[in-house]
């Protein structure tokens, strides 16, 4: 009887590690659904943003004239350009 009882207790123990262990397993997947779920959410906005400017870019030349100003530092004939210059930066550094 004594045998049977340890044997038991035996098994008991060895299920209740196996249980703890894909608990513990269980935990970390979720952290890691919640941690792709963010990156994804992230993913989807910056999409819809880019979406949002190739849109802009075919509908309108406004968007177009924006970035090449921006981007390219383009300006019109009949504009004039001012370039306002740091101090700090001007300084030859040496």
């Amino acid at each position: 009887m004594r045998v049977i009882l340890i044997a038991l207790l035996i098994i008991l123990l060895a299920l209740q590690v196996q249980l703890w262990r894909q608990f513990s397993e269980v935990r970390t997947l979720r952290e890691l659904v919640e941690e792709q779920q963010a990156e994804n959410d992230e993913l989807h906005k910056r999409n819809e943003a880019l979406a949002a400017e190739v849109e802009d870019l075919r509908a309108g030349l406004e968007a177009i004239e924006e970035r090449a100003r921006s981007e390219l530092g383009l300006i019109r004939e009949d504009e004039e350009f001012f370039l306002i210059v740091d101090p700090e930066d001007a300084e030859p550094r040496g």
